[in-house]
């Protein structure tokens, strides 16, 4: 049996081939089919054409307050009652626009172990993204654990499903080298693209212990937009977390605080691990959200090595006192 390429190259070598619009049409259709075949056997082929992911543009949103915390009992009402205080969702997201909303959905657990994000919080982003006009909201993370059980155990993909957003595996041919500033800790690393070409980034991480990190929060969890051997990011983990804030530019942060793992992060697996903070705290400024997050642990932000780092490069400000800072109970 001859292959497609050999077809391929019989039909082309064929002498009636100008004269003959059928074999040339049958000539094109097995071009195609060997081309379809040779993405197949090189994964990652079409995703490695030289191309490279600009930085996200960050939308320069006015909001009524440099961070809002509100703390309540009910996560998606805090949530909600947060970016209604900053001026409203509308500041955020246009009519039409394609959201990303990045949760932390890294690891196989139940919401009550504090190791991803709160779903509540999530549904109630996505209720108020479509409320303002968004034509697609987008939930992803790159897990750690099986990814379809991170997605099911958390809670995440059901409660995205039912407020209207778009639950997505990532795909790993999406990952493309960065366009980080040369000599950069960061030079080249593998993007998704998903995270850079959408209208706006929301990132809503967990806040918790880490091992290594001391904590995870905003400027932490977006390692989930990182391919590669995301364990690298670990040596000199302050400066490179802090290049890729800067790089990812999110639009605003919202850090769910409702449950708050105190120790043996970032996995968990004790109850007794977990504090109920029943808090979130939104802003535009992730260096600002993540040391107010610092302070629920009774942590000086600046011992965070890249909430020190994002402040020298000037991403944001540690300045907690000299924010104007809204404080809700509900």
């Amino acid at each position: 049996m001859k292959t497609v390429f050999e077809k391929t190259l019989h039909s082309l070598s064929d002498p009636g081939f100008r004269s003959s619009r059928r074999l040339f049409i049958r000539a094109a259709i097995l071009l195609l089919a060997s081309f379809s075949l040779l993405k197949n056997f090189i994964p990652g082929a079409w995703a490695e054409s030289g191309k490279k992911i600009s930085p996200r543009k960050k939308r320069t949103a006015a909001t009524l307050h440099d961070l809002v915390v509100v703390r309540g009992e009910s996560p998606g009402a805090i949530t909600q009652r947060a970016v209604e205080a900053l001026g409203g969702m509308s500041r955020f997201v246009r009519k039409g626009d394609v959201v990303v909303i990045k949760p932390n959905i890294g690891w196989d657990r139940a919401p009550e172990y504090a190791a991803n994000t709160n779903p509540e919080v999530v549904a109630s982003l996505i209720r108020l993204c479509r409320a303002a006009g968004a034509k697609r909201v987008k939930v992803f993370d790159n897990t750690c654990n099986q990814a379809a059980l991170c997605y099911s155990t958390s809670g995440i993909a059901d409660a995205v499903s039912k407020a209207g957003g778009r639950i997505s595996y990532v795909n790993k041919e999406k990952f493309i080298p960065a366009l980080f500033p040369a000599g950069s800790a960061m030079e080249e690393w593998p993007i998704y693209l998903d995270a850079v070409e959408c209208d706006c980034f929301i990132n809503v991480p967990v806040a918790k212990h880490h091992s290594l990190a001391k904590l995870t929060l905003s400027m932490k969890n977006l390692m989930g937009v990182c391919g590669g051997n995301r364990g690298m990011i670990h040596w000199n983990m302050e400066q490179k977390l802090a290049e890729l804030t800067k790089f990812i530019n999110p639009d605003l942060t919202v850090i769910d605080a409702y449950r708050i793992l105190l120790q043996h992060g970032p996995t968990g697996g004790s109850l007794e691990d977990v504090k109920a903070a029943k808090t979130v705290i939104a802003g535009t400024d992730p260096v600002l959200a993540d040391s107010y997050a610092a302070t629920l642990f009774s942590m000086n932000p600046r011992d965070i090595g890249y909430i020190r780092v994002a402040e020298k490069l000037k991403i944001g400000t540690a300045e907690i006192s000299k924010a104007n800072i809204k404080t809700i109970v509900i």
